[in-house]
C-alpha cells in the first residue's frame, strides 16, 4: 500500500509559478512511476506529467510542455511539479498518483494509488 499527500497548491496570478509536492509512504518509492493529473470543474481528470522510478524518463502533456517540470527525490520519497507561466486554464485540483508497473502511462486507470488532491487557482 502507498499513501500520497500533495501540498503546494494555492492562488496565483496568470504568469506566476507554483511548486507542488507529493510525499509518499509505504511501498518502495523508487520502484514506482509517479504521475500528476488535474481535474477542472465539470471536466474529466486529465494527465499532466509523469516520471519513471529512476527519474531519467519523463513525459508531459502537450498543454504543459515547456512550462511544467516533473522531478523526484527518491531519498525523500517525494515527487515535485514545478509550474511556471501559469494560465487560467491550468486551474483545477491537482492529484498525485503512483503506478506499480515500470512503464509510464497517461491513463488514470493505469495508476494504483492516488492522493487527495490540492487546489490550484490561476487568476487572470
Amino acid at each position: 500500500q502507498v499513501q500520497l499527500v500533495e501540498s503546494g497548491g494555492g492562488l496565483v496570478q496568470a504568469g506566476g509559478s507554483l511548486r507542488l509536492s507529493c510525499a509518499a509512504s509505504g511501498r518502495s518509492f523508487s520502484s514506482l512511476v509517479m504521475g500528476w493529473f488535474r481535474q477542472a470543474p465539470g471536466k474529466e481528470r486529465e494527465f499532466v506529467s509523469a516520471i519513471d522510478g529512476g527519474g531519467a524518463n519523463t513525459y508531459d502533456a502537450a498543454a504543459v510542455e515547456g512550462r511544467f517540470t516533473i522531478s523526484r527525490d527518491n531519498a525523500k520519497n517525494t515527487v515535485y511539479l514545478q509550474m511556471n507561466s501559469l494560465k487560467p486554464e491550468d486551474t483545477g485540483v491537482y492529484y498525485c498518483a503512483a503506478r506499480r508497473l515500470v512503464i509510464i502511462t497517461t491513463t488514470p486507470a493505469g495508476y494504483n494509488y492516488w492522493g487527495q488532491g490540492t487546489q490550484v487557482t490561476v487568476s487572470s
